[in-house]
């Protein structure tokens, strides 16, 4: 059950200017924690806005605190002097004692809630001269509304080895992708708790989609709860892959087979309890990562759920919430935001990247052949490629061949079974693909056309 937050108590923010105030002229620890989010146009007070910007101007350049005359020395007209001295004598009305975390978490509702309302007249200004830009809209109050003041000061490596150890200990839970070879090489699966991002590369009817809709029934399968978020294929084309996947009716016979699919679909809820999925349909580029997260949590409060895995298909689709118009940098941010998403929902979140020219008709292709941005392939925390050969379509073999992995070995390939009648990949039990296999298939498949060729030329 998803419950709503508490009401925050009142404070007074005008009395908590000054309190801001004084702990950045006093404590160094302090101005360090709230440097980076500390601006002039939070404060309504004008006296503390010629300070502040003192201030923040020489830490940043001193790396410390400026004493009494330094900042007189940068009041160089009668009213900014004037102004400081309005300031410190606003002092002697406050306590000059705190509890540091509650400081913090005061500071960090302070500045939330001043960007919120700097937002809100910036937008309207905006409107009232027909600038309206919806993505910058969002990212504006998607910055606002997470800025977050760091007090936790992360591993003291020699000092916490207790907790270290306690870590190793710890058994990492994981989601199987349920293909038990890339478990092995992602040391279980995908986290259970996010903070990650997994990518699958292709190029184009390489079998990215077909991937990445395996993973998601593979996952609802365990009794989870999965999104798709779909920029290539309808919501009803995804659903329809999805159920025959599922029923292992032929695709091409879902549509007639409609009773037998719709019995197997409640007999499957029946048995799967807990398990969710939803499809959400989008425009190819007219989306941003911050509309996925907007509809995520919408979709989390009306229905009630909490995300298992995530699956995008696919990055290049989506819309930099910023676009420069250099594809590194535009597709680097959109996967960033992504495995961002991973941290919000605490969930994994699985996407697809194309692959360039270079990656075309290859076996094994390497990072190197990532189309647009190689800051896609920087960001995901695994990567691994999907590819056949015309002779591997025809023999129903479908490889995966690692790229990039943070939590094992970045080497390797393996051989899957694909059935194309219900777009179906899975390891078989006895691992019969080898390499020979395949090899001894495709040199058969050799013989039998240069024998018809040479059948044709002889007559």
């Amino acid at each position: 059950m998803i419950q709503k937050p508490k009401e925050q108590p009142a404070i007074d923010w005008k009395l908590f200017e000054s309190v801001v105030i004084y702990n950045a002229l006093t404590n160094e620890t302090y101005l360090a924690s709230i440097i980076d989010h500390l601006q002039a146009d939070y404060f309504s007070n004008p006296d503390i806005k010629v300070v502040l910007n003192v201030i923040v101007d020489f830490y940043k350049a001193r790396n410390n605190i400026p004493n009494t005359t330094e900042i007189k020395l940068h009041l160089t007209t009668p009213e900014q002097k004037e102004a400081f001295r309005r300031v410190v004598g606003d002092f002697a009305g406050i306590d000059k004692s705190y509890d540091q975390t509650e400081l913090i978490v005061n500071t960090e509702r302070f500045f939330r809630e001043r960007a919120v309302q700097n937002a809100v007249i910036k937008t309207a200004e905006n409107y009232s001269k027909n600038k309206v830009d919806t993505n910058i809209i969002y990212e504006q109050f998607a910055k606002a509304c997470n800025i977050s003041l760091v007090d936790n000061m992360g591993c003291d490596y020699f000092n916490d080895i207790d907790r270290h150890i306690s870590d190793l200990n710890k058994t990492s839970r994981h989601i199987s992708t349920g293909f038990p070879w890339l478990d092995q090489k992602t040391s279980g699966g995908m986290l259970e708790t996010g903070r990650a991002l997994y990518m699958v590369s292709g190029a184009t009817n390489s079998g990215k989609s077909i991937m990445l809709g395996n993973i998601a029934a593979n996952i609802v399968a365990q009794d989870k709860t999965v999104i798709i978020i779909s920029l290539e294929m309808s919501e009803a084309v995804y659903a329809k892959r999805i159920s025959s996947h599922l029923s292992q009716i032929p695709l091409n016979k879902v549509a007639i087979q409609t009773d037998g699919l719709k019995q197997f679909i409640e007999d499957y809820k029946n048995r799967k309890l807990n398990a969710r999925l939803f499809i959400k349909e989008y425009a190819p580029k007219e989306v941003t990562v911050n509309h996925i997260k907007a509809y995520i949590q919408q979709l989390m409060n009306k229905r009630n759920i909490k995300p298992d895995a995530i699956v995008v298909d696919y990055v290049n689709l989506i819309q930099a919430t910023v676009v420069t118009g250099n594809s590194y940098t535009d597709n680097k941010l959109v996967s960033e935001q992504l495995r961002a998403l991973s941290y919000t929902f605490n969930c994994p979140v699985v996407s697809a990247v194309q692959l360039n020219r270079s990656g075309y008709d290859k076996a094994n292709p390497g990072l190197d052949t990532i189309s647009e941005s190689m800051g896609i392939a920087m960001t995901a925390d695994v990567q691994f490629a999907v590819w056949s050969s015309e002779q591997d379509k025809d023999l129903g073999i479908i490889h995966i061949g690692m790229q990039k992995n943070r939590y094992g070995p970045n080497f390797g390939t393996k051989a899957l079974r694909i059935n194309y009648d219900t777009l179906s990949i899975y390891e078989t039990n006895d691992d019969a693909i080898t390499n020979q296999e395949v090899t001894a298939a495709s040199d058969a498949i050799d013989t039998i056309l240069n024998g018809l060729s040479g059948d044709i030329f002889q007559k």
